[in-house]
């Protein structure tokens, strides 16, 4: 079993910076990416950024050039960061963190705000 937390989202001014995490632990080893998802009041979830296991990187055009997806592991413990620089009020929405993996794993936590006013 596969535990997902969310962390860092906020309220922040247009042109400003947050960064998430989510912490992935238990049997991290079916993990093969995770990604960060956000989904706006009156929008479908789209996918935002996502990272492999062996660190390749994809970006939703609206974001790229601006956020930045990392991930951190350790003693069977992945962090994966999501560095948001120069925010627009339409980057608000609750992001979540998703993992997919072997078996058929496909997990969501449990979402995080993030507000960036005008």
């Amino acid at each position: 079993q596969v535990q997902l937390v969310e962390s860092g989202g906020d309220l922040v001014q247009a042109g400003g910076s947050l960064r998430l995490s989510c912490a992935a632990s238990g049997s991290t080893w079916i993990i093969d990416a995770i990604g960060w998802y956000r989904q706006a009041p009156g929008k479908e979830r789209e996918l935002v950024a996502s990272i492999t296991s062996a660190g390749s990187t994809n970006y939703a055009d609206s974001v790229k050039g601006r956020f930045t997806i990392s991930r951190d592991s350790a003693n069977a413990r992945i962090t994966v960061h999501l560095q948001m620089n120069s925010l627009k009020p339409e980057d608000t929405a609750v992001y979540y963190c998703n993992a997919k993996g072997r078996f058929g794993y496909d997990d969501w936590g449990q979402g995080t705000q993030v507000t960036v006013s005008s």
